[in-house]
């Protein structure tokens, strides 16, 4: 499944690895926290850092040299279009909140 898609705001070297930030789409916001889970692609990757702008969110993630080699990570560049899934935790978390005042599930 595809929560959205993402712009490619840059895609450079970081001393022995790539830095990727991407323009995620504001309602996947919530979603999207230092540490968690974000698939670009299909490839499933680690969040380095997220900042919330009025209109959308950077997402910046570290890429080691074995991941930008082994998948088509390695054509990215600014202006790509990814697609993005959010953390699967993330959405659990969500759905527990929203049951929590209900019928007392918790």
């Amino acid at each position: 499944h595809v929560d959205g898609v993402g712009l490619v705001e840059s895609m450079t070297p970081a001393a022995e690895s790539w830095k990727l930030v991407v323009r995620a789409p504001r309602k996947l916001s919530p979603y999207l926290a230092y540490k968690g889970s974000i698939t670009v692609n299909g490839v499933s990757l680690t969040v380095n850092e997220v900042e919330d702008t009025a209109l959308d969110t950077l997402v910046s993630i570290n890429l080691i040299p074995h991941t930008v080699e082994a998948t088509t990570l390695k054509h990215l560049k600014a202006q790509s279009e990814v697609n993005l899934e959010v953390d699967m935790i993330a959405r659990y978390v969500e759905r527990m909140m929203s049951l929590k005042d209900e019928d007392e599930l918790f």
